[in-house]
């Protein structure tokens, strides 16, 4: 089915483009906003239809759930029963980049549509003051998952929201480019803690508040794999382009993407060349990683070659990232 096409606004961030925000989400409609670590397309959480709209517009298998976006910790705590490991991870990691994957309570009111069925539930409290502003004046939760096409490179700025999702939603908030550029870091607090999904927040960060151990991938098959958290199937993030990983030389006619200032062998003839951070920063790597993809894959070459990145800190988190883009699909 085809989504309902709509004349989608860009406005700059304000308080004017948050009330316009409000008033579009209580009537069911789709909002592209910024957050800390890319930009988010949010629903009325607690409207089936509004949820089934945007699952519609980005072409979102309905097996993957959403996170639930909300203002604060006491209003995560009125949708889901917090263990002694998630209050933890909260209390050092809200408003932030980290959602948790917690028990629902039974009087939850989030559509049963944004958590897939399942009988938990997907939180994040993001720190962006865009983001606060407007779940802050909407007064409810706010079910948002990147603002891109299904599977594609996520979005880092208004611009790539508009180039995937133009004419599919209503409006989008222009706050500028995002911070961190990754998604948040997910975890699991139904028993022990898991790692679902890595992220903005480093592995080891996380480990220094509690234990952890490591999701299996879901496989990109079947509704009997369905994901308990965005993030999870094997191929995800999807340039169009071919990605070669760990280059240690360019062929004829490859991008490159590069890191670092030692070059590789043949980077002088790259048909196109883009540096996630020339002096090796991580941090800078991790906030360019889907700009400068969506851009090579913009020239039209086949193939992008990327050299290596180290897997310390964030460095992991871009290396999943890479992985899952380079998976078949």
């Amino acid at each position: 089915m085809s989504p309902t096409m709509t004349a989608t606004q860009v406005m700059k961030a304000g308080e004017f483009a948050s009330a316009c925000a409000v008033r579009v989400l209580a009537r069911g409609g789709l909002v592209a906003f910024p957050t800390e670590t890319v930009y988010g397309l949010g629903a009325d959480g607690c409207s089936g239809t509004a949820v089934a709209r945007l699952y519609e517009a980005k072409g979102r298998p309905m097996f993957n759930p959403l996170i639930a976006h909300v203002g604060d910790s006491i209003a995560a705590q009125a949708l889901a029963h917090f263990n002694a490991d998630a209050q933890r991870l909260a209390d050092a990691f809200w408003p932030g980049a980290l959602t948790l994957v917690l028990p629902k309570r039974v009087d939850c009111p989030v559509a049963e549509f944004a958590t897939a069925g399942l009988n938990t539930i997907a939180l994040r409290v993001p720190s962006h003051p865009v983001a606060r502003e407007m779940i802050a004046a909407f007064g409810g939760p706010v079910a948002a998952p990147s603002a891109n096409r299904s599977g594609h490179v996520s979005p880092t700025t208004a611009q790539h929201v508009l180039d995937d999702l133009g004419g599919r939603i209503d409006l989008i908030i222009d706050g500028g480019a995002t911070p961190m550029g990754l998604e948040s870091t997910i975890i699991a607090c139904v028993g022990e803690p898991v790692l679902l999904r890595l992220g903005a927040v480093p592995r080891e960060a996380i480990e220094a508040i509690a234990r952890i151990k490591d999701a299996a991938v879901a496989p990109n098959d079947g509704d009997d794999c369905a994901p308990l958290a965005p993030g999870q199937l094997a191929s995800h993030y999807a340039p169009r382009a071919r990605l070669r990983l760990k280059a240690q030389a360019l062929h004829a006619g490859e991008a490159l993407l590069a890191f670092g200032s030692d070059l590789p062998p043949g980077a002088q003839k790259a048909a196109w060349m883009l540096n996630l951070s020339p002096r090796g920063d991580l941090i800078e790597a991790a906030a360019n990683l889907f700009s400068h993809l969506r851009t090579l894959d913009a020239s039209g070459v086949e193939t992008i070659a990327v050299m290596p990145v180290p897997d310390a800190g964030v460095g992991e988190a871009i290396n999943d990232r890479l992985n899952r883009a380079a998976a078949p699909r």
